[in-house]
């Protein structure tokens, strides 16, 4: 069974992570937020629901 044999797998393996942690990774990180959040628009406001069934 090829599928079993890890030899070509594994580096398939770590060249993906290796990838995935060196480039994707720092971009991901870099990334700011378009939206920027300040104290008024973290203020919660009161709702009351008023449900028909309750």
């Amino acid at each position: 069974m090829p599928q079993l044999y890890p030899h070509p797998w594994f580096l398939t393996l770590i060249l993906t992570w290796t990838v995935f942690m060196l480039i994707l990774m720092t971009k991901t990180t870099k990334h700011q937020p378009t939206n920027n959040i300040s104290p008024e628009t973290l203020t919660m406001t009161s709702t009351t629901w008023n449900w028909p069934w309750h």
